[in-house]
């Protein structure tokens, strides 16, 4: 990969673009674990701690949805709320959030000038410079509350030199292979690295890996598992009311919303341990509004058009739940492209039981997988596609009204066919 000099740097007031080129060739890998570098930059920068109150979002599945949960429920009380997530689905300003709202690529220009100007000679990766960018952006806006989502694994990821005060674990399942193993044990104490002492850590992984509490007692961390420390439960299906529970403290006839009841349930334990003053009725308001691009969206209901991120077995699993449990009795059409770090095999048979037409399609980059590599685990296939977009407005042209036409597989995915939709729709 060609390095590019500093000299060559782009300025405060040039294009994003310009930036995220300059980005992706400055450092000699994409994904480069270790913290030195990047902490070495946040400390001379002063950006360890970029609001007064941070909360640190890891785990397999379900950050975003728990992030976005938090979200919405502090912006009810009327906290002023930055949230930092990846990979964006469209445009790299998704990564981050202020009140609700994408920043703007002068915010997101002027941060990269700032770190470009404050790393001197260190390297930094990708999302290393992108993470920095963001905590700028925070600690300059003088958000309330910062929720930051872990990139991968927890302990040596750049999201882990911020000094925050709540450290959360979403789920634990074998993801990411090549960088973190496939041992649940040693996934769980990588993820686990986020905690702090004397902190509140939550997992929201029943029955997690026992690595998990015992880095959480090893550092004296105030650790809150799900099932043992909260509860949560569905009271009435037909209202769509559920109950939380910790301790001798109850949230009753609360609204399921939208995104995974797990997530809610664990981004209600964090809110709860955080400190933050919140009212039953920014819970019941925040839960109602959550909302979350790419999970379960629906882009069309005639036909019925479903966007869901999922890549991996655990994410799979989840999505042929509420694919049976909202979608009874209708076929499925699935348009589907993957990453070849992912697990393919077992990705696909989580989903096989509810596809009837499968339109592969291949990825492109370093980590795309080629459609060869998806047509060996498909028992039958409506044809092969270069691109997402291509399986897309072949499967379109044969949807029926009494089907459901899946996107699915990963954020490229979701995010080249919802551009390409975005794009038809709004000529």
């Amino acid at each position: 990969m060609r390095l590019m000099s500093k000299h060559n740097s782009p300025e405060a007031t040039s294009p994003l673009s310009m930036w995220l080129h300059y980005l992706e060739n400055i450092h000699t890998s994409a994904i480069d674990l270790g913290l030195e570098r990047v902490n070495k930059v946040a400390q001379s920068a002063n950006l360890t701690k970029p609001a007064p109150k941070v909360i640190t979002v890891a785990g397999t599945n379900g950050k975003g949805s728990t992030c976005a949960l938090m979200e919405a429920i502090l912006l009810d009380a009327g906290y002023r709320v930055g949230v930092y997530s990846s990979p964006h689905l469209i445009n790299y300003n998704e990564r981050v959030r202020i009140n609700g709202h994408d920043v703007s690529d002068g915010l997101l220009t002027q941060s990269f000038d700032f770190i470009e100007r404050s790393r001197n000679d260190i390297s930094l990766s990708f999302f290393e410079f992108g993470t920095l960018a963001a905590l700028r952006i925070f600690q300059t806006e003088q958000v309330d509350v910062v929720l930051l989502e872990v990139g991968l694994g927890g302990r040596l990821d750049a999201t882990n030199v911020v000094e925050h005060d709540v450290s959360v674990i979403t789920s634990l399942a074998i993801d990411h292979v090549d960088w973190l193993g496939s041992d649940i044990n040693v996934i769980g104490f990588e993820k686990a690295g986020i905690f702090r002492s004397g902190k509140p850590a939550i997992c929201g992984q029943p029955k997690s890996p026992p690595t998990v509490a015992a880095h959480a007692d090893d550092i004296g961390a105030e650790f809150y598992q799900v099932g043992l420390q909260f509860n949560y439960q569905v009271i009435d299906e037909d209202r769509q009311l559920w109950r939380w529970q910790s301790g001798g403290f109850d949230l009753d006839e609360l609204p399921i919303p939208s995104l995974p009841l797990a997530n809610a349930a664990t981004a209600l334990m964090a809110l709860s341990a955080s400190g933050l003053e919140l009212t039953d009725i920014n819970v019941v308001n925040g839960l109602k509004a959550a909302r979350l691009a790419g999970r379960m969206q629906l882009l069309s209901s005639q036909p019925t058009i479903l966007l869901d991120v999922a890549h991996n077995p655990h994410s799979a699993q989840y999505l042929v739940e509420q694919l049976t449990k909202q979608y009874l009795g209708k076929s499925v059409r699935a348009v589907v492209a993957m990453l070849h770090d992912k697990d393919i095999t077992s990705t696909l048979q989580t989903l096989a039981p509810m596809v009837k037409h499968w339109y592969p399609a291949s990825l492109h980059g370093p980590r795309a997988a080629k459609v060869d590599e998806l047509i060996e685990h498909l028992p039958c296939y409506e044809g092969s596609y270069e691109t997402p977009v291509d399986a897309f407005i072949q499967a379109y042209e044969h949807v029926t009204e009494d089907e459901v036409l899946l996107v699915v597989g990963s954020f490229h995915t979701v995010g080249e066919v919802l551009n390409y939709w975005q794009q038809k729709n709004d000529k």
